[in-house]
């Protein structure tokens, strides 16, 4: 019966190369609204330094200077959160807020692996995902989750500043059972 099981696994891996692999990330499309190239579907931190979006993320990085007592209590939250960040590499207030985003996360020492991040074109979508259990409507929009459960969201730009927004929402205890949207994986 075990041999039976690894012939067809054989079988099915040699019938369909590449159905076991990763989704593509950083893909880059030319939007048919805008007439140019935007960051489309999965992303990465190598996708955001690229060429399409590169000189917002460098630049906003570099500069930008979050507000280090919130940092300091950032550090010692709990990590049970993630993140969904729906971002446009066209849109001014995502060139802005996504490289802070990354800035605070590199200075609270918070791993990114637990961010989902997802490139839109002008007509909010992404090739190859349906977003609409999200309900973006602006980018970026950014969404925070704790065992699979929205805690809270910043869209396009924050209320107060990135990093505080983000200690009010992650500060809150976990919210009772409700249905929520769930990041896309």
């Amino acid at each position: 019966m075990k041999t039976k099981g690894i012939i067809v696994l054989i079988v099915l891996t040699a019938l369909l190369p590449g159905a076991f692999t990763a989704q593509e990330v950083n893909k880059v499309i030319i939007d048919k609204k805008l007439g140019t190239e935007v960051l489309s579907g999965y992303l990465n931190r190598d996708g955001l330094k690229g060429e399409v979006f590169g000189r917002y993320y460098e630049e906003e990085y570099r500069q930008y200077e979050p507000d280090q007592k919130i940092i300091e209590i950032l550090k010692k939250l709990p990590s049970d959160w993630e993140a969904t960040i729906v971002l446009g590499s066209w849109c001014s207030d995502s060139q802005r807020e996504v490289p802070r985003f990354f800035r605070i996360l590199d200075e609270a020492g918070i791993d990114e692996q637990r961010l989902t991040l997802v490139g839109v074109d002008r007509a909010k979508e992404a090739r190859g995902l349906d977003l609409d259990e999200l309900g973006v409507e602006r980018v970026p929009t950014f969404i925070f989750y704790r065992k699979g459960k929205e805690m809270g969201r910043i869209t396009e730009t924050p209320a107060e500043t990135l990093e505080k927004d983000m200690l009010i929402i992650l500060a809150r205890p976990p919210a009772p059972a409700t249905p929520s949207a769930a990041p896309p994986k």
